[in-house]
């Protein structure tokens, strides 16, 4: 088998997602582009592929099942194993002006469309992508969350987050339910970690952050790349831990 490390970003098509494939690739990682729409995918591959990135399309849409599992029997066929799986791909969904999710006003079917993409995806791919992670020496597992998620800073009065009632709460859940995994793959090599990657200039936001998309991927590449031994169950962003 060959010991080029094997990687699946999912959402990977654009903005973070597309900058976290273009790391693991300059790193020397097979990059699988998880993503849903072919075209989209399939642009993002040849980018990767100019740059000299080792790339390849996986169809993926992580709110069905029967295409996370396609995904999985894509990997085995084309390497066998899983090094590192990144949990990029998320949705914010409806917003009023000022990015406000009003509790009192939301809409249920928003709700579960965003819990279905942002929490139920990642428990989709994770354990259909188990059987070929636990074949991995170093297995690694990034779950793209954001701050917005902390309990700790959503009822800090100094910190100016959006009332986001779809979208916070589906952070917070991915929180902990990457702190349930952690304790469950505790002893077995896989490293399981939260990043926030900042508020980044992407369509996802309609191109507001401060951040670049490289420097929204940044922290994320860090942990797909953790030396054994090193953190799980835990929240980070650039500048260390999120308070939980």
């Amino acid at each position: 088998m060959s010991e080029t490390r094997i990687a699946l970003v999912t959402g990977a098509n654009k903005g973070i997602g597309f900058e976290i494939a273009a790391g693991l690739g300059g790193l020397g990682y097979r990059v699988g582009v998880g993503a849903r729409d072919e075209t989209r995918r399939e642009t993002a591959v040849e980018k990767l592929r100019a740059v000299g990135v080792d790339a390849y399309g996986v169809p993926l849409d992580v709110t069905d099942d029967r295409s996370v599992t396609g995904a999985a029997d894509l990997i085995e066929r084309r390497a066998g194993r899983l090094d590192v799986l990144v949990n990029n791909a998320g949705i914010s969904g409806e917003m009023d002006p000022g990015w406000v999710q009003d509790p009192t006003a939301l809409d249920l079917e928003v709700l579960r469309t965003v819990v279905d993409t942002n929490v139920m995806g990642v428990v989709r791919v994770t354990n259909a992508m188990l059987p070929l992670l636990r074949r991995s020496a170093s297995p690694r597992v990034v779950n793209v969350s954001s701050s917005v998620g902390s309990l700790a800073r959503q009822t800090d009065p100094d910190t100016a987050i959006p009332i986001m009632a779809a979208y916070a709460p589906s952070k917070s859940f991915l929180n902990t339910l990457t702190v349930q995994y952690a304790r469950q793959f505790a002893g077995t090599g896989i490293l399981i970690n939260a990043v926030c990657p900042g508020l980044v200039a992407t369509d996802f936001n309609g191109f507001r952050g401060p951040r670049t998309p490289e420097q929204g991927a940044a922290a994320a590449i860090r942990l797909a790349t953790l030396p054994d031994g090193g953190p799980t169950g835990s929240f980070f962003e650039d500048d260390g831990v999120v308070p939980w």
